[in-house]
């Protein structure tokens, strides 16, 4: 049994303007050597999704930032919870914006919300975390990733965000340790 609990409830919810703020994260990790037929020379990034547990489709640990937290914090909360993964945010990969279509209430009425979403270098996946009960892990390529997508805007931020970052020498910031 797992030590970690995830937070429930909305009691220490963070709101603003009308939107309830999100935290959430893209986990990533680079295929071992043996798994890329040994070619050294290019680095297969694989991302982490899990399943949805209210429809079909797959998504990225995300969640409630909650007022005794920071944003990042946060993010990394939901990546223990949701998808059993520890690691260090490498970069922000931006704000999107989503309406819920199940979670309104009186600060979002419409259940309009703003998602900060960071790039997770996976370090270790853990045997036990959270919600191992209600969610199943899925490594993926970033095609693959964005055809499972269950939301526009994962997609979005899988493309957008993490892709063109990728695509622009992230592995430079790892190994640099920036965010």
């Amino acid at each position: 049994m797992s030590e970690l609990v995830a937070r429930t409830g909305r009691h220490q919810q963070r709101y603003e303007e009308g939107y309830r703020l999100i935290a959430g994260c893209i986990p990533f990790k680079f295929r071992d050597m043996e798994q890329n037929g040994g070619d050294a020379s290019k680095k297969i990034v694989e991302v982490l999704m899990i399943n949805s547990t209210s429809g079909p489709g797959l998504l990225f640990p995300k969640g409630g930032w909650e007022n005794d937290e920071t944003v990042k914090e946060a993010a990394v909360r939901e990546a223990i919870e949701e998808a059993g993964v520890r690691g260090d945010l490498v970069h922000f990969l931006g704000y999107y914006l989503f309406k819920s279509k199940t979670l309104q209430d009186e600060y979002s009425p419409e259940g309009l919300c703003r998602a900060a979403m960071f790039a997770l270098f996976v370090k270790e996946e853990l045997d036990c975390w959270p919600e191992q009960n209600r969610r199943k892990r899925s490594w993926l390529t970033i095609p693959e990733a964005v055809e499972c997508c269950r939301h526009q805007w994962m997609r979005e931020a899988l493309e957008e965000g993490f892709l063109k970052w990728h695509e622009g020498g992230m592995v430079s910031t790892i190994n640099n340790d920036e965010d």
